[in-house]
Order: C-alpha cells, then structure tokens, then sequence
C-alpha cells in the first residue's frame, strides 16, 4: 500500500483543537481520522421540519447529531434566503383583517422586539408581518405593507392600542375588545406561534441571538401556516 508524506505542524490546528497535517506531493491539508460528516439531503429536510416545532438549536442539533455551529450557520442561510413577503391570491368578496402584536426577545432579554401580524379573517391566511418596536412608525409600515387590494378596500380589526388609531384610516378601522371575537383568529395564530416555535416562548432561554435570524424564521413559520391551509 502506498502511503502519503505529510509534514506534522505543530502550530497547525483547526478549532477543535485537533492536528492539521499537509501533503508532501500536492499541498493538500486533512486531519487524520476526522470525525466530519456530510449532513445528507432527508437528514436537512428533517432538521427544517423540526425547526417548525417548539424545539429547541441545541436540542436539535442533539436529537440529530450535528454540530451546533453547522446548525446556527443552516440557520442563518435559511433565514437569508426566505421570502418577507406573502403571496396573496386576488381577492373578490368583502375582505376583513385581524392585526395584533405578541413581544419576544432578541439577543437578550433587555431587548425586546414586537411581532406585528396581519391576518385574513375568511381564509386565515398571514398577509404582512413586521418585527419591531411597538411604536406608530411599525403600525404605518404594517398598514402600508398590506397588499394593495387590502389597503384599498379592507375592514381592519384591532385592540385599543394607540397606534393602530393614529396610522390606520378612521373610516375602515374597527377598535374591537377580545371579547367580541373579532380578533380572535389572529390571537389563535400567535398562540399556535408561541407553542410550535421556541423562540417565541414568553420566559424562555430559546430567544433569538440574532435579529435576522429571528425574522427569517417567523417568516418561515408563516409561509408553512399559509401551505398548510385549505384551499
């Protein structure tokens, strides 16, 4: 058998502490024995389903036996890539929107951050999501986010918060309490949020570390939700 010359660096070593070594012949550097492995395609798919559930990074990174930094590094390109937007199918009939906030934190607890939802009463669907302070200027970007046909036509439901007074148009906005259940679909979502992802958990230690990383994955979260609807 033949066998390849290496030179031992002493100094060369990858972060785990482990020796790196360099080929003679072709300069190609390796480790001896390493303990790397590629993370396949149903393995990926599986990790994205779990992501969906109110599991937690290092939990995940456990159960499937992969590194947590590959996971946070999956993590952060997935957020990247997922869309912020909504696809919304043209609508004709009366249309009615439900808007409410739920508080998370990010990075750390000192930090909080609002998620502001929109939602279509008849089908259920998220039409627009902002996460931010809870402060007029993110009730006006919720409002001119809304896809044009609801900015146009639209009955929008919400609490009593100040915000949503001041930014939203007096003629088509409707100040509901929880009682009349005219919010109530909306206030389903964010609790069905709240046990299907961990981050989003009230005294939790699952926050977020990163705020686009915190986006990314509602909106990963919201695009399953609208899926799964029926048709």
């Amino acid at each position: 058998m033949d066998f390849i010359d290496f030179d031992r660096h002493s100094t060369e070593r990858i972060h785990t502490g482990k020796q790196r070594f360099l080929c003679r012949q072709c300069g190609y550097q390796f480790m001896e024995n390493p303990t790397d492995k590629r993370i396949d395609q149903p393995t990926r798919e599986l990790i994205d389903r779990l992501l969906l559930e109110r599991i937690s990074m290092a939990g995940i990174a456990r159960a499937m036996q992969v590194s947590e930094q590959w996971l946070q590094d999956s993590v952060k390109d997935k957020s990247a890539q997922t869309a912020t937007r909504a696809e919304v199918s043209p609508k004709k009939r009366q249309l009615t929107v439900q808007c409410d906030e739920l508080w998370s934190f990010v990075d750390h607890k000192g930090n909080k951050q609002w998620g502001w939802l929109a939602l279509d009463a008849d089908t259920r669907e998220i039409i627009e999501a902002h996460v931010g302070r809870r402060d007029r200027e993110r009730a006006q970007r919720l409002w001119r986010s809304l896809p044009p046909v609801y900015r146009q036509c639209a009955v929008l439901c919400t609490d009593e918060w100040e915000a949503y007074q001041s930014m939203l148009p007096q003629k088509r906005h409707r100040v509901v309490t929880k009682a009349s259940g005219k919010t109530s679909y909306i206030e389903r979502f964010n609790c069905t949020l709240r046990q299907r992802v961990s981050r989003f958990v009230r005294r939790s230690l699952a926050f977020s570390k990163s705020l686009r990383n915190h986006i990314g994955l509602l909106w990963n979260f919201i695009h399953h939700c609208n899926a799964s609807l029926p048709v």
